[in-house]
């Protein structure tokens, strides 16, 4: 019987089986690498994108902040506007109300009363005067309850002199209404 030697056949097997498990494995790691770059660049790139798009969302949100202090300066600008329309509105109300005062103190002072001093603070007015008789001062008061810019007054002060001509010194204080009957503001 011939003898046949396997030895270097099975070893040449292990050598190449050995070979090709290196190389599959060098494959395998190459792959594996190159994957694992890929998705790194992958969630990179994904990454620097989402920044990207934050970026841009922080130049907008400060482009609307902005926007938003220009749109409070002007509401308050329009608030101050508002104020003063009301004023100059209330003013070109009131113009007339002067005029229509001084009328009706002119109208509702009886003969015999003499005035020395007016003054207004807000809608109460207050009348100083001298008076010939008490009864003339109650006819004065009467008149102004009558009256349609003033209404009820009431007497503060009435000190009678006596002397050459008996007259007596009043204060009064009346509150000033339109004729809708309604009281005028405080300014």
């Amino acid at each position: 019987m011939a003898k046949i030697n396997l030895l270097p056949w099975r070893e040449e097997q292990r050598k190449e089986q050995t070979r090709q498990f290196l190389t599959i494995l060098g494959l395998s790691a190459f792959l594996t690498a190159a994957i694992v770059f890929l998705i790194h660049m992958n969630i990179s790139g994904q990454i620097d994108h989402q920044q990207a798009r934050n970026q841009i969302l922080k130049d907008e949100i400060a482009n609307l902040d902005i926007a938003l202090a220009e749109i409070k300066g002007l509401e308050e600008t329009k608030q101050q506007l508002l104020a003063r329309m009301e004023v100059i509105q209330s003013l070109q109300q009131k113009r007339p109300q002067v005029v229509h005062l001084f009328d009706e103190i002119v109208r509702t002072v009886p003969e015999g009363i003499y005035l020395r001093e007016i003054k207004q603070n807000g809608h109460l007015l207050t009348i100083k005067g001298v008076a010939e008789s008490n009864g003339r001062v109650s006819a004065y008061m009467r008149n102004i309850d009558g009256s349609e810019w003033m209404t009820t007054p009431k007497l503060k002060v009435i000190e009678t002199k006596k002397g050459t001509l008996r007259s007596s010194n009043f204060e009064l204080t009346t509150s000033l209404t339109t004729p809708g009957g309604e009281k005028e503001e405080e300014s």
